[in-house]
């Protein structure tokens, strides 16, 4: 993958402007906070975010991809209030789960 930043822009700040890619694509269907037996084992926004992020990562293995292959990834949110109490452990998980392949 190739990091796509014009010369001049600021860098953004956990993003990417672009990405240039080659090879196999993997889609991950959207994923939710449950384990790998269906439930759900925590009512927590950051731990649910979590969990979802190790079942990408799970996902992903299955055909040998890594999480710094992901070129994009969408959230969807029910509560913009959750979403921001959640930012620091939201940014722990997902540091640890999936890495920091933008450039910050």
């Amino acid at each position: 993958m190739k990091i796509l930043q014009p010369t001049g822009w600021p860098p953004p700040r956990g993003y990417s402007n672009g990405i240039s890619a080659r090879g196999r694509q993997v889609f991950v269907a959207g994923m939710i906070g449950w384990d790998a037996q269906g439930r759900f084992p925590s009512a927590d926004f950051a731990a649910q975010a979590r969990q979802a992020l190790l079942n990408i990562v799970a996902v992903l293995a299955e055909d040998g991809a890594k999480p710094e292959h992901i070129t994009r990834m969408t959230w969807y949110v029910t509560s913009k209030r959750e979403y921001l109490d959640a930012g620091k452990a939201l940014g722990a998980a997902y540091r640890e789960l999936i890495g920091r392949h933008f450039r910050s």
